[in-house]
């Protein structure tokens, strides 16, 4: 028989920067058995910032100078929490979170990055773009080129920082702009472009001849370099009446100078975010965490750090992608020490480093301590293929046999116990005891007896003239983080009750949680629980009791309890002949996770199906209800064809989908067109036996989407056909901006009232 050798320990990576992606790549390639890792960060794709220029410029797009984080987490068997970390709590070991549940671990590394300094100069923070962080930064670049090209008008910008990332940035900003504006047909004139720098020479870092070859080519280039210019404020204007929009901003400067311009990106010397210090790290004066030179927190042993949000105490060197880079290698060789109890291993990092310094035209600089050489097209080659290399590690992922420990699976050992089965298999009391001391569900004046006694079972009234209307749903977890699993998990189950009219009152949980030590099995059940009762409560249902055991993996499922007045019931046989079918969330769950599982998919894929999940139907439940509906159902496991067909049979009618107006989550046709599929797919195909029409419509691109699994997908919905445009305005305005109208019923006896087109899927419900 299999042994397990449980979780033991929990590594939390806080930031998705370049160390902690080499650190992610190199635990996928050789895991620790036992240990379970977390990565938090607030980005799914996390930008190398060798390639930002070369982005800017417009000579990369998006995913190639992005590392997905999504797919690199699943490769190393780490969840993956998308939230921003606002604290540290070093006494409990647990990160505090802004919009979840605190995260305890044994073992933390941080590689936040960093944010521009001198942010607190009068105007500064609510009137430039700081290109720190970089995900911010590129956001809104992305919003200023969409607008210059919508509206192709003189623009005055201003780039404050004139160091090598400054100097690059502006000399990627002229070449971006200039291409369009030719593009657009509009004179180069229309871009005015400063740089303001408050040395005397730009890139004062490195070899003054530098410094000249790039005031020279921006000279040429027509940018006006400003140098010896300390900023001292920034004020507000007037919206540009040349430029619809623009804000005016005067850019004030100690000699006395002045500018006014449209945007002003700001470049200047990094520091780190306030957080840090005051959760009690050792920081240094900018407020960056100061490590030995293992990469350890001089003040908390617990702590690791890397990136620029570290200083090594004895080897400070400047805030450069190339030290985080060149950090990734020993940061996740001290994690492996640190976890195994060995000494951790000493680092020095060198003294010189080379930058090539891009000018938007493909070319490049080069400088390397003193020496330097000119813009040249094979430097830029140079650097294109070093950064192009550099990210092929993270794009080149292939799924890989079970790795140890790799995300709450438990790994075979020759120390692993044999786990018991039955009632030994049960979850401690102790564990039960740490995790819902720390959950406080909603509470209801028909709850009698709940989870905060410890009697055997829940106890609640009915009210007079109202049923009861009960459902269960459970489930392996899909989603790494668990806290985000248990929302989805609750979502997915109160569906049931929305579909059926009913308000939730209560719910029991059942859990299987991974081997694990109890330590880290109470905060398994923390998360998933927090996450799953944030929703509950949401919805006015209460947490009330619930079953946990053991197994391989994480899995849970909720019995939900609802109340309805049996006269507002609806059933699957309400469905009606000339009646509108609308769906309230698009489709596309059951590809896109498969897509996932094959390192195939996209992490904003990912995402956007995610955030379907985590919307609620209950909403939408108002809205169909004041609309006029008569039959409604959940659009599940069955897949939208299976579902509609149970509403059909029902109903005895038949139906007609419009297959051009499905609404799909992102990602969804083109994983589909790469025949990935759902393992229940094949089981759902099988119901195409009822689509009268198949021959025409299974040519359709998006035919297959009819038998995709859903979870926590849409309500589906019968109602008058008049009805239909204004409940579809509804949910728009309720949230559910991809609900459409789908198709119509009708009786078998009639003629189908739909045009003969490949689009329409004619079904047939006997």
């Amino acid at each position: 028989m299999q042994q397990i050798q449980p979780l033991t320990q929990h590594l939390v990576l806080i930031g998705g920067g370049h160390s902690h992606a080499i650190a992610l790549k190199q635990l996928g390639m050789k895991p620790i058995p036992g240990l379970r890792i977390t990565l938090i960060s607030d980005v799914a794709q996390t930008p190398y910032s060798g390639m930002l220029p070369g982005y800017v410029a417009g000579l990369y797009d998006f995913d190639a100078c992005h590392i997905d984080l999504r797919p690199l987490c699943q490769f190393a068997g780490a969840a993956l929490v998308r939230d921003r970390a606002v604290g540290l709590d070093l006494e409990a070991n647990r990160v505090l979170l802004a919009n979840q549940s605190p995260v305890a671990f044994d073992l933390l590394s941080l590689d936040l990055g960093s944010t521009p300094a001198v942010l607190d100069l009068p105007g500064a923070a609510e009137l430039t773009i700081p290109v720190k962080p970089i995900s911010r930064f590129l956001s809104q670049w992305d919003q200023l080129v969409e607008r210059v090209r919508q509206q192709p008008q003189p623009l005055r910008l201003a780039v404050v920082g004139g160091g090598a990332g400054g100097v690059e940035l502006t000399l990627a900003i002229h070449a971006r702009l200039t291409r369009l504006y030719t593009e657009l047909h509009q004179p180069s004139r229309y871009l005015e472009l400063h740089l303001l720098h408050r040395g005397r020479r730009l890139v004062p870092e490195r070899a003054a001849g530098l410094g000249r070859d790039l005031e020279q080519i921006l000279s040429d280039q027509g940018v006006r370099v400003h140098l010896d210019q300390n900023v001292s404020k920034i004020l507000a204007g007037a919206a540009n009446s040349d430029s619809e929009g623009w804000i005016e901003k005067k850019i004030c400067c100690e000699s006395g100078m002045s500018l006014e311009v449209d945007q002003i990106f700001w470049v200047t010397q990094a520091a780190a975010t306030s957080w840090l210090a005051e959760s009690g790290l050792a920081t240094d004066e900018r407020g960056f965490v100061q490590v030995n030179d293992c990469l350890q927190s001089v003040s908390h042993p617990q702590v690791l750090a890397a990136g620029d949000v570290a200083t090594m105490v004895q080897h400070p060197r400047p805030k450069a992608g190339v030290f985080a880079v060149r950090q990734g290698k020993p940061l996740v060789e001290n994690l492996r020490r640190a976890i195994s109890g060995q000494a951790l291993q000493p680092f020095t990092p060198q003294k010189e480093f080379l930058i090539l310094l891009g000018t938007g035209n493909g070319t490049a600089f080069a400088s390397r301590g003193g020496l330097s050489l000119p813009a040249l097209p094979l430097l830029w080659h140079w650097k294109d293929r070093i950064d192009r290399n550099f990210m092929a590690q993270f794009n080149d992922l292939k799924p890989m046999a079970e790795r140890a420990g790799a995300n709450g699976n438990g790994a075979n050992g020759p120390d692993a116990q044999m786990p018991c089965a039955g009632c030994g298999s049960k979850v401690g009391s102790s564990v039960l005891q740490q995790a819902l001391t720390r959950i406080q569900p909603a509470a209801r004046p028909d709850l009698l007896i709940g989870l905060a006694a410890a009697d055997d079972a829940a106890v609640l009234q009915v009210p007079a003239g109202q049923v009861m209307v009960q459902t269960v749903d459970y489930f392996r977890a899909l989603i790494s983080d668990p806290f985000l699993f248990g929302q989805i998990a609750a979502n997915h189950c109160l569906s049931d009750l929305f579909a059926m009219g009913a308000e939730p009152q209560s719910a029991l949980a059942i859990v299987s949680l991974p081997y694990a030590a109890p330590a880290q099995q109470a905060e398994l059940l923390y998360q998933l629980l927090s996450g799953a009762e944030l929703v509950l409560s949401q919805a006015g249902a209460a947490l009330v009791g619930g079953h946990t055991t053991l197994g391989h993996e994480l899995a849970f499922g909720l019995t939900c309890n609802g109340l309805a007045d049996p006269a507002q019931l609806w059933r699957k046989g309400g469905m009606q002949p000339h009646q509108a079918l609308i769906l309230t969330k698009p489709l596309g769950t059951g590809t896109l996770f498969a897509a996932e599982m094959q390192l195939k998919a996209q992490g904003r894929w990912i995402e956007a199906a995610i955030d379907s999940m985590r919307r609620s139907n209950q909403a939408a439940v108002a809205c169909l209800r004041q609309h006029g509906a008569t039959a409604c159902t959940d659009v599940t496991g069955f897949g939208l064809l299976g579902h509609l067909l149970e509403m059909l049979g029902a109903s005895g009618l038949d139906a007609s989908l419009d297959l051009s107006t499905l609404p799909l989550i992102d990602g969804a046709e083109t994983a589909l067109k790469q025949g990935i599929f759902s393992s229940l797919h094949p089981q759902n195909a099988r119901q195409s036996s009822q689509i009268s029409n198949l021959a025409a419509v299974s040519q359709h691109p998006v035919y297959p989407i009819l038998f995709d699994p859903q979870t926590s997908g849409g309500l589906l919905a019968a109602l008058p056909l008049d009805a239909a445009p204004d409940c579809l305005d509804a949910l728009k305005g309720a949230g559910y901006d991809q609900s459409a109208i789908i198709g119509q019923s009708y009786l078998p006896s009639e003629v189908n009232p739909t045009p003969v087109s490949r689009d329409y899927c004619c079904v047939k419900g006997s």
